[in-house]
């Protein structure tokens, strides 16, 4: 069974909810790679909420930037969620790093993992072009991301209106592995 499933969907789709039943349903310990910074008090209280969401029993791993690294340092430990990939996308541009270099690590390491990985991504294209060149290569770059990430993972789920649609796989709740 292939361990990895990319789990994607518009803005308050419902895909994190989606993705952390799926991760509980694994019946491991519970790990969230969170890549979100807080540079503002909205985005606190945003991060709050999936605090609050996700309830007790996760451990954090916050990394913004390392994202290979965090999924090498917990491997072994549980299943695991990131959310998300396009948050993750935007700190690595920010950081002005080669977003393709930076994604060509991460894909190796997921091949490498040996416990469940959820990942969490936007669907960022679905809308209107971008005004600004930068917002357009976000666009673009997210896009792209997302095309390898969904070669690589065994399952990909489209959550709209809080409903999962397998695109690959299956969406269905994976067998308890304990």
């Amino acid at each position: 069974m292939d361990k990895i499933t990319l789990v994607t969907g518009g803005a308050k789709s419902g895909k994190s909810l989606f993705a952390e039943t799926h991760v509980r349903a694994y019946g491991l310990p519970l790990v969230y790679i969170a890549t979100s910074q807080a540079f503002d008090t909205e985005m606190e209280d945003r991060i709050a909420a999936h605090k609050t969401q996700r309830g007790a029993g996760w451990a954090t791993v916050e990394e913004p930037l390392d994202l290979c690294g965090a999924l090498a340092r917990t491997d072994g430990a549980g299943a695991r969620l990131v959310d998300c990939m396009t948050l993750w996308l935007s700190n690595v541009m920010h950081a002005e790093l080669d977003w393709q270099a930076e994604l060509e690590k991460v894909l190796q390491c997921l091949r490498e993992q040996s416990s469940p990985v959820v990942l969490v991504t936007n669907e960022v294209g679905g809308g209107i072009v971008p005004m600004s060149a930068l917002a357009r290569r976000y666009r673009d770059a997210s896009g792209l991301m997302n095309q390898r990430l969904g070669a690589r993972a065994g399952h990909v789920v489209l959550v709209t209106c809080g409903l999962p649609l397998a695109l690959k796989g299956s969406a269905a709740a994976p067998a308890s592995l304990a």
